[in-house]
Formats: C-alpha cells, structure tokens, sequence
C-alpha cells in the first residue's frame, strides 16, 4: 500500500485502483468469466502489464480475483464467515494487526450535539490517496468523523454528501491535521498507533457502525445478524437505513454486510466499489493465510 498523499494522481496505488475500477466495469459487463488476454485488452494493456498492475493492487491474478466478485464467492463468505460478528462483539477484536483492529478507540457526540447539525463544531478537511482511489476525509479534534470515497460520485458531490451531514458546522481545509490519523487508519502509521474517530449520528446509527467495527477484515455479516446483535432483531430495516448513513465510509466496514440471500445489497459509495472492496479484502486474507502455510511448511 502506498504512502497516503495529498496528491491521489502522483501515487500508485490510485493509478492501480483505477485500472482495477475500468476492470470490474468490463467483467460487469461480460456475460461470462474473461481471460487475461480479453480483459487486459479491454484495458488497453498488454496481458504482461496488466498482470503485473492486478497483482501489484491486491496480490491475486485476475482470474482468482474474478472468481471474488461472484455472488457464489459472497454467499461462501456469508455462510463461513458471518457468525464471526457474534464471536468478535463477544470477545474484542481480534488483536492480528488487521486494519479495523485499529479502531478501538472512537468518542461519539451526544443526541443534543448531533441534533444541533454541528453547530460550533470545527471540521477539518483533505484530500488523500487510498488503495480505492481519492477520498475526501473530514476530522475535528477528536478523530475522523467522515471519509468519502469519489471514484464513484465524483468530488463535487463526495465533498456535498459530507457537508450536508453537519450544516451547521464550520469547515476549513487542513490536510496537515488529518494527515497522520489517515496514514494510521491505512496501516502506514507508527506501530501500535490507533487512528481515533468521532462518530456524529443518532444513538441507533452509532450502535449499528460500533457493532460494525467489530468485524475483521474478510469477514461479512447481514443486516439481521446486526440488528440481533444490538438487542432489536426485528429491526432489521432500521439497520439497514443506518448502514447506509454510514459517514466513514470503508473504515467503519459498511461493506461487509450482504442480504440474507448473500447479494450485495446496496451501496452509498456504488455497488462497483463494495465488489472491489470484499474482492480486495478477501483476496488479501488468502494471500495472507497461503504466505503464513507456505512459511509454516518450510
């Protein structure tokens, strides 16, 4: 993963998601699995050059991360992996060095704060690179309270989306405040550091994304396990509505959370980017889980 900058366009990882981005387009829009040569043609590359891109960006090739991107592949991951909500709510989270391991530490503002829109508040906000293109993140003193991702909607509307959260707040650019929190939160940040953030919703929002942050990466869970979890089984469209005013985007893991039937649901930042998203963090866990085997067998 690269450095987060200022400046999304000078960095590979933003050139990389890109590509990535045009890719799913393509296999989207394929009526049957493409092959490297098909695929990297669509690209405009050459099948060596866009092997190489692919795999610089998540570690698999593409047909392995294809196969990521199925409804079959979700509905494996929902039936493997969503009881591990339950376990992690029960038992903190897992203490891997997963990047959501890192949020353990995250202030809300009261009811009356938030119904007051951000009256008072200080926003600060940047531009920064991720590994899912440019995104806009905003932070008052307390930590990061929103995180946009404008692949999808583009910057003049990720920046109207956030600000139309808190209208009564005062905004100022200030990329140097945010800087370092952003760099922890995508695991470029001093060992051990935590990135801090402050959640701005109502008091059922912040008991949904709170049980949000409790699922590790390569994990999914649905809507009805999270209302389960909160004490509200059968609020189940309550949850719903809630995840999709989820301000933090990818670092409170909205993503992870698919319909009972395993499809992906919707998706505030575009359903393209929730299929890169699981696909990349799927992919990464193998990557992971086949380096730690393959060092355990040596």
């Amino acid at each position: 993963m690269t450095q987060m900058s200022e400046h999304p366009d000078k960095t590979d990882s933003a050139y990389h998601y890109g590509v990535i981005a045009r890719a799913i387009a393509a296999i989207d829009a394929a009526d049957a699995p493409l092959g490297l040569e098909a695929l990297a043609a669509e690209m405009g590359m050459s099948a060596a050059h866009f092997q190489r891109v692919f795999s610089a960006w998540v570690g698999v090739s593409p047909k392995r991360y294809q196969q990521y991107l199925t409804l079959g592949h979700a509905k494996a991951l929902l039936r493997g992996q969503a009881t591990t909500l339950q376990a992690a709510h029960s038992a903190g989270l897992s203490g891997t060095g997963r990047l959501h391991d890192l949020f353990v530490r995250w202030e809300a503002m009261s009811p009356g704060e938030f119904a007051a829109g951000g009256a008072g508040l200080v926003i600060d906000w940047g531009w920064f690179d991720s590994p899912f293109g440019r995104i806009l993140v905003m932070g008052t003193q307390k930590g990061i309270c929103g995180l946009s991702l404008a692949h999808g909607m583009g910057a003049e509307a990720a920046m109207a989306d956030l600000r139309a959260r808190w209208p009564a707040a005062t905004y100022r650019e200030n990329s140097a405040q945010l800087a370092p929190w952003v760099a922890t939160a995508f695991g470029q940040g001093p060992q051990g550091e935590t990135a801090p953030l402050y959640l701005m919703g109502a008091p059922f929002q912040l008991k949904v994304w709170e049980a949000l942050l409790h699922l590790p990466e390569g994990g999914v869970t649905t809507y009805g396990e999270i209302a389960g979890l909160i004490g509200n089984p059968k609020a189940v469209r309550a949850v719903g509505t809630a995840v999709g005013r989820n301000p933090i985007g990818y670092l409170i893991p909205c993503h992870r959370v698919l319909r009972k039937s395993g499809a992906l649901g919707g998706y505030h930042w575009g359903l393209p980017m929730k299929r890169a998203m699981l696909g990349y963090e799927a992919a990464r866990r193998d990557s992971r889980t086949d380096a730690q085997n393959a060092a355990y067998s040596a």
